[in-house]
């Protein structure tokens, strides 16, 4: 199992970019960014990639209804092209409540924007010409960016509808928030049985967890409660954290000693997962320490 960093930025953009840096200097394989509503991921790669020239970098996730399949091509391909090729493309249709409250569209169907957009965002990321009708998108038209590859595309699902599109149609999955167990007794065999059926090669699941080496996990877990406790009134999280037993998001931080996050990440590894996203938590020598841990396991 691949292990990288999730790279949150809190720090500012001078500040994302050296922790990639020190991420790839502890050996780490990849840095992944997320699209919220501060840094652009894309710009962020486009921008590391030059000053961290051997880990890769990804993105978890875009979403996919702020942008046409046209658009997120030529800015997908223009990262691949100034990060050498190292570029993991991750998408998904985020939330109802982000979507309508936030853009003011319709989220109706989701699991048919997502197939559709990627029957039309493939063939553009392979610069081929696309005329593309479908129920909720149309596209037309070609992007050139010459000498860049077509990046990996992840897709972040969590439900057997959209796990099935992503195993079928794209490279793999990208989760936050979803613990060993339901990736190893649902998301892994869901995707690898469609990824099967549809001829492809055996999918990547990439999985996010926030981690703390910390000797006061209570103290952990009620910073990522106050700072992240909102998005659990999700629905698509609300059914992950039911199906997980867990009462909120801050009950799936693995935080406590060396011992218990490493038999985490183990956890992660024996659940077939293939890329481990650690995202650092706790105080700046906590997140330090973790990072570095987590280096080590690898």
């Amino acid at each position: 199992m691949r292990i990288g960093l999730y790279a949150t930025g809190q720090a500012g953009l001078e500040g994302i970019v050296e922790d990639i840096a020190a991420a790839e200097r502890l050996g780490l394989d990849s840095a992944f960014l997320p699209q919220l509503t501060a840094w652009d991921a894309l710009t962020v790669a486009a921008l590391a990639g030059p000053r961290v020239p051997r880990i890769g970098l990804g993105t978890a996730v875009v979403r996919t209804y702020a942008q046409h399949p046209l658009a997120l091509a030529g800015q997908a391909l223009t990262a691949q092209a100034a990060t050498g090729g190292r570029l993991t493309l991750g998408i998904g249709p985020s939330h109802r409540e982000i979507v309508e409250g936030g853009y003011g569209l319709s989220y109706d169907r989701p699991a048919r924007h997502v197939r559709e957009y990627l029957q039309a965002l493939r063939p553009l990321l392979r610069g081929e010409s696309t005329d593309f009708r479908g129920e909720t998108l149309s596209v037309s038209g070609t992007v050139d960016v010459p000498g860049a590859v077509p990046p990996p595309v992840l897709v972040s699902a969590l439900g057997p509808v959209l796990l099935g599109i992503a195993g079928e149609l794209a490279d793999g999955t990208v989760t936050v928030w979803a613990g060993p167990e339901v990736l190893g007794e649902y998301v892994v065999p869901k995707i690898t049985d469609a990824a099967k059926r549809a001829g492809r090669p055996a999918p990547r699941v990439v999985a996010s967890v926030m981690l703390s080496v910390t000797a006061d996990p209570d103290r952990v877990r009620a910073d990522i409660r106050g700072r992240f406790g909102a998005a659990g009134e999700f629905a698509s999280y609300r059914r992950l954290l039911r199906q997980q037993g867990k009462a909120g998001l801050e009950d799936t931080v693995a935080a406590g000693d060396e011992d218990f996050v490493a038999a985490t990440v183990a956890r992660f590894a024996a659940a077939g997962v293939t890329d481990l996203l650690v995202s650092p938590v706790g105080t700046d020598e906590e997140r330090e320490r973790t990072l570095a841990f987590a280096a080590h396991l690898r």
